[in-house]
């Protein structure tokens, strides 16, 4: 199987040894995103902001790929406090339209630099 590392300018760089995607065949694996501003590589500021900064940040990245969030089938989100819970329902649907991809919304105890939300995804390409 040929895999091609996806890389995108307009996404924050990898904080590790990763790649922001690898495409196989015609699907998409997108590592995790985080509201990181990629001009500064400084988180933006609350949770809106840090979500709406990381949904631009995935399509960035779905776009190098040959894609958009359109594309995207299944799509985990973690976030560090359920109560934003309907904010992040709010702000996706400002992102995605119907038919909505496959997702799941997970509470996790800590997101690298002292994120608020990230999310993760496969994307499949036609």
């Amino acid at each position: 199987m040929q895999k091609t590392i996806v890389h995108s300018d307009q996404a924050p760089k990898a904080i590790g040894a990763y790649s922001q995607a690898v495409k196989a065949g015609n699907t998409v694996y997108l590592s995790g995103q985080l509201g990181i501003d990629p001009a500064t590589g400084e988180l933006a500021d609350g949770f809106e902001a840090q979500a709406h900064q990381m949904f631009k940040n995935l399509r960035a990245v779905c776009q190098a790929a040959g894609g958009d969030l359109q594309d995207i089938v299944k799509l985990g989100v973690f976030v560090i406090d359920l109560a934003n819970f309907a904010k992040l329902n709010e702000i996706m649907g400002q992102y995605f339209a119907a038919p909505y991809p496959a997702r799941a919304a997970i509470q996790a105890a800590a997101l690298p630099k002292g994120g608020l939300v990230e999310a993760d995804g496969v994307m499949v390409l036609a």
